[in-house]
């Protein structure tokens, strides 16, 4: 079982950056694939980005590609989403989860919100206009 809590949401204006963070408690942090999800009012949740258990590989829904990086630090237990370039349309609740494990990494697979078992709370993001 794993524990994640979100922090570092909050309101910003377009074109502004934000970092959340997601502190894992439990399993083995590093045997495990991160994601963050996200979750806009009236729509699904949606994948935003993932990152690899060793955290040499990382994958991007084409909507965030290039403004969104996503990272790790092993020894603290934390995963990251620096996010640079806000859009409105970016406005949502953001959920960090873990992976069921670390052994498959491709996309498809990554992608898929089954493939999660442990979910934060989630850290609402606004971006204004």
């Amino acid at each position: 079982q794993v524990q994640l809590v979100e922090s570092g949401g909050g309101l910003v204006q377009a074109g502004g950056s934000l970092r959340l963070s997601c502190a894992a408690s439990g399993r083995t942090f590093s045997t495990y694939s991160m994601g963050w999800f996200r979750q806009a009012l009236g729509k699904e949740r949606a994948f935003v980005a993932a990152i690899n258990r060793s955290a040499g590989s990382t994958y991007y829904a084409d909507s965030v590609k290039g403004r969104f990086t996503i990272s790790r630090d092993n020894a603290k237990n934390t995963v990251y989403l620096q996010m640079n370039s806000l859009k409105t349309e970016d406005k949502a609740i953001y959920y960090c989860a873990s992976d069921i494990d670390g052994s498959d990494w491709y996309p498809g697979r990554i992608t898929d919100i089954r493939m999660y078992d442990n979910w934060g709370q989630g850290a609402r993001v606004t971006v204004s206009s």
